[in-house]
């Protein structure tokens, strides 16, 4: 089956379900995300946001029930032009990230890091 070239998605961004939209707002600023939009509901609390850092994309928006780490079945890939200067920042920023690891498929590097909800983030090495 083909489609036309006017039939089909263009973009994809992934939305994820967190207890705390600004905790996932400023942990992924240390990733280099910057805020792109907020909503906040109408008793003006923060429910949903966007975020993004040239073609990386993610909107988070505020979970009706508990976030369990063991259940995220989701895991979002992402790519840096310095692995190695991104896991320092990291670490000097607290935040407990793997060792660069240099799987088959990711020869030039690879580390793992858990963000404030228990999603998986696997950072590859780009270029």
């Amino acid at each position: 089956m083909t489609v036309t070239t006017t039939a089909k998605a263009t973009g994809l961004t992934p939305m994820a379900f967190v207890a705390n939209v600004q905790r996932s707002i400023d942990f992924y600023a240390l990733l280099g995300l910057t805020l792109r939009n907020t909503f906040n509901n109408p008793q003006g609390k923060l429910v949903w946001a966007h975020v993004q850092c040239e073609a990386a994309e993610l909107m988070f928006s505020l979970a009706s029930d508990p976030v369990i780490p063991s259940q995220q079945a989701v895991l979002f890939y992402l790519y840096s032009p310095d692995l190695v200067a991104l896991r320092n920042h990291l670490l000097a920023q607290g935040i407990k990230v793997s060792a660069i690891s240099y799987p088959g498929y990711m020869p030039k590097g690879e580390m793992r890091v858990e963000d404030p909800d228990g999603y998986v983030l696997l950072i590859g090495q780009a270029g």
